[in-house]
């Protein structure tokens, strides 16, 4: 048994790193986007650099974890190391802007076959018991990424050059791979299933229309443009063509039975939108800091600090709950506080202090933290081994979707927000503009040379404008946070099996796949 313990944490080792290399990769290659456009060029097409790997990767996920059930996890996982390295690689050798975001679609297809299948495989190597601990620990790496990413991309990039936020990722990967490839046994046995090419297809082009039009609507394109309504038509078109599919196949890549159980239905539901919620926070308090309180940018980052610690408490109390009450009697009570979280960043304005904000994100935090243990040990409750990796990518491919829809919508209701205080702040004098600079941009009082030159009356104008704009997008926000409340209250009253489960329809032993093969 010893053995098998020790050859659990060197799995789990790997997995951990494989998560943080693919979650911190975003954070950190946005830190840089200002030199990497200075040096390559295509400022108007640095979105596409962004847009290319958010793509690529929740296209991936549901197709990759149903592979994964059908074939195995560990070739599904090695696949995406190498990928995602394959992709680093070319990354840091990229000339241009369209190279790079070539090259940062490969990274995108490995991340979409990482995430997914790392949770998959914990779930069958770990005993029952021990879940919902590392849930949470699996959880805390995804926000700390969202710190240090940003820091160690400004690091990399100033002391070194661009190129290595990119190489960072080949030490991380080959050592998951070594640890992976060496020490994870799952059963030789699989559930061999018909593959869902239909749905495979149809997924895929759905998913790039929604992306597309979300990524490129109100930066490269007008909302109403023919592009932008022509990606959300594609996008309608090929969702209803997706859900016909997923009717008619044997073995859908996306399961609507799936959601016949309450629990499942409840969980992703608490998913999206709680996701749409808390990426808010996390995209508008650095803002506020930064263009209101006039911070730097490594101090409104460290900002979130705070938050994500505090996230890491409710993540490991939740998932040391779970064994001893239901899922729900969790999540109620720390949805709630995130609700008070948002409802409190509500009342910011250019006279609140750090400290205020510091505790308003530390409520946040504290709500949102207990879904990264709960629901990820929510959404494969019941299943079999032979469905895990559906269940948990159908549930990453719904969360991030919900922070995509989210971090959109807000960023729509914030700018028309602003431009309407503004305008009316200054009406008659055709709108505020310093040097050519458009001050409904919030972006544009981030840095700090810029504030120097707008003086001192206008400038307090233009940051009370800004705080009002970012409070009343916390306020939108609220929404679904408190429909995450309500589908909370709607989950049934399971709670995390305290003994091993029956061995897996497949062949595979629970809990020690990772040591018996």
């Amino acid at each position: 048994m010893r053995t098998a313990t020790n050859k659990t944490g060197v799995v789990l080792a790997g997995l951990l790193l494989a998560i943080l290399m693919a979650s911190m990769d975003n954070t950190i290659v946005a830190t840089a986007m200002g030199t990497i456009v200075g040096e390559l060029g295509g400022l108007d097409k640095f979105v596409w650099v962004t847009s290319a790997y958010m793509v690529a990767e929740m296209a991936g996920m549901p197709i990759f974890g149903k592979l994964s059930d059908m074939y195995g996890r560990k070739r599904f996982f090695i696949f995406g190391i190498v990928v995602f390295i394959l992709g680093s690689m070319l990354c840091g050798t990229a000339t241009s802007i369209v190279q790079l975001s070539i090259y940062r679609a490969v990274q995108g297809i490995g991340g979409g076959a990482l995430v997914p299948i790392a949770f998959a495989i914990m779930f069958d190597v770990v005993a029952p018991e021990n879940r919902g601990k590392l849930g949470g620990l699996f959880g805390a790496v995804f926000g700390m990424s969202s710190i240090f990413g940003p820091l160690l991309g400004a690091y990399l990039t100033d002391y070194l050059h661009w190129e290595w936020i990119f190489y960072i990722n080949l030490p991380l990967g080959l050592l998951s791979f070594v640890l992976i490839f060496g020490y994870y046994k799952e059963s030789p046995v699989h559930a061999r299933q018909r593959i869902d090419w239909g749905g495979a297809a149809t997924l895929i082009g759905a998913t790039v229309c929604l992306m597309f039009a979300l990524e490129l609507g109100g930066k490269q394109y007008a909302w109403g443009s023919l592009p932008i309504i022509g990606l959300f038509a594609g996008f309608a078109m090929l969702a209803v063509l997706f859900v016909l599919a997923e009717t008619r196949a044997e073995e859908p890549i996306i399961s609507f039975r799936m959601f016949r159980s309450r629990l499942y239905a409840a969980s992703n539901a608490i998913g999206m939108l709680s996701g749409a919620a808390f990426v808010t926070a996390s995209v508008y308090i650095p803002i506020f800091m930064q263009g209101v309180l006039g911070g730097s940018a490594v101090n409104s980052g460290l900002v979130l600090l705070p938050m994500m610690l505090a996230s890491v408490i409710t993540a490991t109390v939740g998932g040391f709950l779970i064994a001893k009450i239901p899922y729900r009697t969790v999540m109620i009570p720390t949805l709630l506080l995130l609700v008070v979280g948002l409802a409190m960043l509500t009342t910011l304005s250019a006279a609140s202090s750090r400290l205020e904000v510091t505790i308003y994100m530390i409520m946040v935090g504290l709500g949102i933290g207990a879904s990264f243990s709960v629901l990820s040990n929510a959404v494969i409750h019941g299943f079999p081994a032979s469905q895990r990796g559906a269940a948990s990518s159908t549930f990453n491919f719904l969360r991030s979707l919900g922070m995509a829809l989210g971090i959109t919508i807000c960023g729509i209701i914030q700018s028309h927000s602003m431009t309407s205080r503004l305008t009316d702040a200054f009406a008659g004098n055709g709108g505020p503009s310093e040097g050519g600079i458009a001050f409904s941009d919030p972006h544009a009082l981030l840095d700090p040379a810029t504030r120097g030159q707008i003086p001192s009356s206008l400038l307090e104008t233009i940051t009370g404008g800004l705080s009002g704009s970012i409070a009343f997008t916390f306020l939108c926000s609220l929404l679904p946070a408190v429909l995450a409340v309500v589908a909370a209250i709607m989950m049934s009253k399971e709670k995390l099996a305290p003994v091993a489960a029956p061995s897996a329809p497949d062949g595979e032993s629970e809990p020690y796949a990772a040591s018996h093969g």
